[in-house]
């Protein structure tokens, strides 16, 4: 066979030839702005040209600092497509981290978006690498700011060579891409993509039982561009020609909504924190959804009533996924097997509420204190993985000794197989619950309560306790017309019928909020430290 390279820069090159007159639809603050990839093409060639003047060298990082949009797609080719690595910052992470990751990753140019620049003035005196700020905005002229050097995106693609060529002589294993896991203890850990981690992934997301992206999908990336490269989306929708709409910045469920309605999107990807915001939008509003075929949802566990409600009320199919920023990040998938259809709505939504079985390319094991676990459906252990677009190793970080054993992934995450190879998450090995001995889920305790039609979100913390070791408290935020009439007494009654008596929380705490890190999953370390007050009555 041909040893072919597979690189990024081939990928747009597909789209340029094969799908010109197809379209990236950017919601930008200015209102929505329309490229076809024809444009696209030729806008990232001229950015990919100006990295030259800004003195980049093939292999160092550029950082991006942006929302979901037109220029931010257009940074991820042509950063790789130069030979350079493209650096994806999670503008939502705590200024010390972006100073550390900046630093830590060496970035040399950073594309910060107009209304981000105050965050990264913030920080700017102790970017100790970067030569360079190119600001991505609406207006004409370089708006005002303290970041110097500081170049205007579009002023530097006027300048630039339409007409410049990828780089060939690249190596498929090469880094093209980087980001950062958002951490809840310690300093994020950097995660590089190679080119071929990258173009395998894209493909695993085209398979038929996987999210079956194609030519004839208008695709919207809700998780943003800088979370786990918006799980690979904008790669592979480019590569396939697929119709693109980008939220763009400060999106609400009811901006999301409207764009469903209005470009008639038919697959959108997102944190489930999205999905009960726009749940809870849509049974307010009147919106046309009948375009959309499958909603894919991961980060964390989707809620089984969130599942049922999209599919009975609205006819959403929904598709649950798991991955990791490890992991590029597809690894497992829920679909019903072909056999399964007949099964009752119930037994089809259990399995449907699981994160499902593995996508193609990737293996795993589950581990236990003493060994492998059986496929059972009850044995616990945690999920290791490896494959092609799995890391082996975090960018010069000591923690990668933990992480990686023996070519594995050690995920961190506990699970349950069944004898079919469905993966369930039950928990983070941190927020597992062992009370008196045995373990307690706080995942399915969240579903539970997330089922309740008042409760709009739940979350379960574990808190010591003198006799059982640990117990579970549950902190539940109500949906607006339930609060002052939902009591504590009410929950308990829901929750009952569904668990041992020893599994219900030791008590359940109404707040407005529930405490997320910058990608939208529940805090729980902060979450903890805001009820320590009131958990300290509880023994």
């Amino acid at each position: 066979m041909m040893n072919v390279p597979l690189l990024v820069p081939t990928m747009l090159e597909r789209a340029e030839k094969y799908f010109p007159k197809k379209q990236v639809i950017s919601r930008t603050a200015d209102g929505i702005k329309t490229h076809t990839y024809k444009e696209i093409g030729e806008r990232t060639r001229r950015l990919a040209s100006a990295l030259a003047k800004l003195g980049i060298k093939r292999g160092e990082r550029v950082g991006t600092f942006a929302w979901n949009h037109h220029r931010h797609l257009e940074a991820y080719f042509a950063i790789p497509g130069y030979g350079a690595v493209l650096h994806t910052i999670n503008i939502r992470l705590a200024p010390n981290h972006i100073s550390f990751i900046v630093n830590h990753a060496e970035d040399q140019v950073l594309l910060i978006d107009e209304d981000l620049i105050p965050l990264v003035e913030s920080v700017k005196d102790e970017l100790s690498t970067v030569k360079a700020f190119v600001i991505m905005t609406e207006k004409d002229s370089l708006p005002q700011t303290t970041l110097e050097p500081a170049f205007h995106y579009e002023d530097l693609l006027k300048e630039g060579d339409p007409t410049y060529q990828f780089v060939k002589d690249l190596d498929e294993n090469e880094p093209a891409g980087m980001c950062y896991t958002s951490a809840t203890t310690g300093n994020p850990k950097g995660v590089v993509y190679s080119h071929r981690g990258i173009v395998l992934h894209s493909m695993a997301l085209g398979l038929a039982d996987s999210s079956a992206l194609s030519e004839s999908d208008i695709a919207m990336p809700v998780v943003p561009m800088f979370h786990a490269n918006a799980w690979g989306l904008p790669f592979a929708a480019v590569w396939f020609g697929t119709t693109q709409v980008m939220p763009g910045p400060y999106f609400t469920p009811k901006i999301i909504a409207e764009l469903i309605e209005s470009e008639k999107v038919s697959l959108a990807a997102g944190v489930p924190t999205i999905w009960l915001g726009l749940l809870n939008e849509l049974e307010q509003g009147n919106y046309d959804t009948s375009s959309v075929t499958r909603i894919l949802c991961g980060g964390s566990a989707a809620p089984k009533g969130m599942i049922k409600a999209f599919e009975t009320k609205f006819k959403i199919p929904f598709i649950h996924a798991y991955g990791m920023t490890e992991t590029s990040p597809l690894v497992v998938l829920s679909r019903l097997k072909s056999y399964q259809q007949d099964l009752s709505e119930e037994d089809r939504l259990d399995i449907r509420a699981k994160q499902g079985s593995l996508v193609p390319g990737v293996e795993m094991i589950v581990v236990g204190k003493d060994g492998e676990v059986a496929w059972n459906g009850q044995e616990m252990g945690e999920l290791l993985l490896r494959g092609p677009w799995i890391a082996d190793e975090y960018y010069k970080d000591e923690r990668t000794l933990e992480a990686f054993k023996d070519g594995w992934l050690c995920t961190g995450d506990v699970v349950t197989v069944d004898e079919e190879g469905i993966v369930k998450i039950v928990d983070r090995t941190k927020d597992l619950i062992k009370s008196g001995g045995e373990w307690i889920s706080s995942v399915d305790l969240e579903n539970a309560l997330m089922a309740h039609e008042d409760i709009f979100e739940a979350a379960v913390v574990a808190v010591p306790h003198e006799q059982w070791q640990e117990r579970p408290v549950a902190c539940v935020v109500l949906k607006d017309y339930a609060k002052g009439h939902v009591t504590k007494e009410d929950i308990y009654e829901f929750l009952r019928p569904q668990f041992a008596k020893w599994w219900l929380p030791d008590d359940v705490v109404f707040l407005d909020t529930i405490p997320k890190t910058s990608v939208g999953k529940f805090l729980k370390m902060a979450l903890r430290d805001q009820l320590k007050e009131h958990l300290s009555t509880l023994s």
